[in-house]
């Protein structure tokens, strides 16, 4: 796959390993002026020496998509500096993970490509990615959070070696940078390591000089210009860090299991009915600022690998989702209940996508629903094929459910009001129940449900 990372500092290109030993395409963008400390294991590099090396991979810095294309082309990756991924509109990636490491995010959206990996604090798995990667070393350190947030920044260096902040070497001004040693010395504590704005940096601890900025660059006071390692072994200044490998599996494993599955399925989004409860169109209704109707259209927008429809007889509706990129299929008869919609939206996508291994049927009055609850269903259904997956709470059933193509002819003969729910109760076996906050589950059936 063609795989955009954010950021090519240190923990980014242990990221990249991952991917490239993997055999995916990749494209790496920077800011124009560098401050990665750790720079002798960062395709960063690249950005002020042309090229750069780190282990089997090799960065190139180009200027422009021809430039990036034939790089990747020759197997090697491309480095651009392009701060706010501007290239993502002719590379088109199927994933961005965005690796700045910020501790906060810089702009990066759930919907800037079929899928989107957040990489430590400042993401929020749902919101404005898919997953978020944890970059806390402990236990953690590297898995996949599918739900909510990495651990906050605590402004306090992982331990190493039973150091922590002492490691960290600190511009005492604002000024230009001069090291007064080099990335592989042994130093001492006290000794002065650099010079920044005139006044001198001194060593807080014995050990060798791990990392260390470019000479020359603009720094201010107080920012990290390199980093002292007390296990004083030369090789771990030119080999990726076990931080970075950890993070790196994290990320592949997402990657992974999308690229697994992104062929797989279909979103079908029920948008049809006659809302004789609520006593008019409900769709229409204002929820937070915005009808119904869109609430359900923003989720599926998340999902841009799966193919995504929606049966509905309202032009409006249509008409939106279709700028979003979700096909229509009308229904003109809603008054023959949610089975002619269900039917409909199956027919419909399987004579588009015959060879689809499951489609996930989801309404349009859940405005409480979480993205992150969408993306448990499709992890779940695509881990164990021949199931009915939906969200749920303790063992009660609810929407969305994702239906293996095992059940497909049942629902084709379908008629009435009833919906799946019979299937379900006829295969209770195969039905599995990812929990949801209640919330998630309520829909609108009367107007007194949007208060």
């Amino acid at each position: 796959m063609k795989i955009l990372i954010r950021g090519a500092g240190d923990l980014a290109t242990g990221i990249a390993s991952r991917l490239y030993g993997a055999g995916h395409q990749i494209l790496m963008t920077e800011i124009a002026v560098p401050l990665t400390v750790r720079r002798t294991v960062a395709l960063s590099r690249a950005v002020y020496e042309g090229r750069a090396q780190v282990e089997e991979m090799k960065g190139v810095l180009v200027k422009d998509q021809a430039g990036a294309e034939k790089v990747m082309e020759d197997g090697d990756i491309a480095v651009m500096v392009d701060e706010k991924a501007a290239c993502c509109e002719w590379f088109r990636p199927d994933v961005i993970v965005d690796a700045i490491l910020a501790k906060k995010n810089l702009g990066t959206k759930i919907t800037d490509a079929p899928f989107v990996i957040g990489v430590g604090p400042g993401f929020t798995a749902g919101t404005d990615c898919n997953c978020v990667v944890e970059t806390k070393r402990g236990h953690t350190l590297g898995n996949i959070i599918w739900r909510g947030e990495a651990i906050p920044n605590t402004g306090v260096p992982g331990n190493v070696a039973g150091y922590t902040i002492e490691r960290l070497i600190r511009a005492e001004a604002d000024g230009i940078l001069k090291p007064k040693a080099k990335i592989g010395d042994h130093v001492e504590k006290g000794s002065v390591v650099a010079v920044t704005g005139g006044v001198p940096v001194y060593a807080q601890m014995t050990g060798i000089v791990r990392g260390m900025l470019q000479s020359g660059v603009q720094v201010s006071k107080n920012l990290k210009i390199g980093d002292i390692d007390a296990r004083a072994e030369i090789s771990h200044c030119y080999t990726i860090s076990d931080k970075a490998r950890a993070i790196g599996g994290g990320v592949l494993e997402a990657v992974t299991g999308f690229e697994r599955m992104k062929d797989e399925f279909a979103i079908v989004i029920l948008a049809a009915g006659a809302g004789t409860r609520f006593g008019g169109n409900k769709l229409n209704a204002l929820v937070r600022n915005k009808p119904l109707y869109r609430h359900t259209l923003e989720r599926a927008e998340a999902f841009g690998a799966f193919p995504a429809y929606i049966v509905t007889g309202s032009e409006e509706i249509a008409r939106e989702a279709e700028r979003t990129g979700i096909t229509a299929v009308w229904n003109k008869e809603p008054e023959r209940g949610i089975a002619l919609s269900l039917t409909l939206g199956l027919k419909k996508t399987l004579g588009d996508r015959p060879g689809l291994k499951g489609i996930l049927f989801t309404v349009c009055d859940q405005p409480g629903l979480d993205t992150s609850t969408m993306q448990q269903i499709f992890r779940t259904a695509s881990r164990h094929p021949g199931s009915i997956v939906c969200a749920g709470s303790g063992e009660r059933t609810g929407n969305p459910v994702c239906w293996d193509r095992t059940f497909f002819p049942e629902l084709l003969t379908l008629d009435g009001d009833e919906g799946g729910r019979q299937i379900m109760r006829r295969h209770r076996e195969k039905v599995r129940i990812i929990q949801a906050d209640p919330e998630e589950l309520k829909d609108i059936d009367r107007r007194e449900d949007l208060i």
